[in-house]
C-alpha cells in the first residue's frame, strides 16, 4: 500500500464523515440560534429550553436520515474492504 493509497483512504473516511455529521450539526446550530433568538426577546434564560429542541431534533434527523446514513457507511466500508482484498 502506497502513500497516496492511504491518503486517499483518510480522504475518504474524512468525507463521510463529513457527510454523516453535517445535517445533524446543522440541524442543531439552527435549532440553537432560533431557541437563542427565543431567550434574548422573552429574557428567559433556562438551560433546559435549549437542550431539549435540539435533543427532539437530533432524534428526528437520526430517524429520518438513518437509513441514508446507513448506506453512507456501508459504501465507504465496502470500499475499504474491495482495497484490502486487492492487496
Amino acid at each position: 500500500m502506497t502513500q497516496s493509497d492511504v491518503l486517499d483512504l483518510f480522504m475518504n473516511a474524512m468525507y463521510a464523515a463529513f457527510k454523516l455529521a453535517a445535517p445533524v450539526l446543522i440541524a442543531s446550530i439552527v435549532i440553537g440560534l432560533i431557541v437563542a433568538i427565543f431567550q434574548a426577546a422573552t429574557q428567559i434564560h433556562e438551560q433546559t429550553l435549549t437542550f431539549v429542541p435540539k435533543v427532539i431534533v437530533i432524534a428526528l434527523m437520526l430517524l429520518v436520515l438513518g437509513s441514508w446514513m446507513i448506506n453512507i457507511i456501508q459504501e465507504f466500508f465496502t470500499m475499504i474492504f474491495d482495497k484490502i482484498a486487492g492487496m
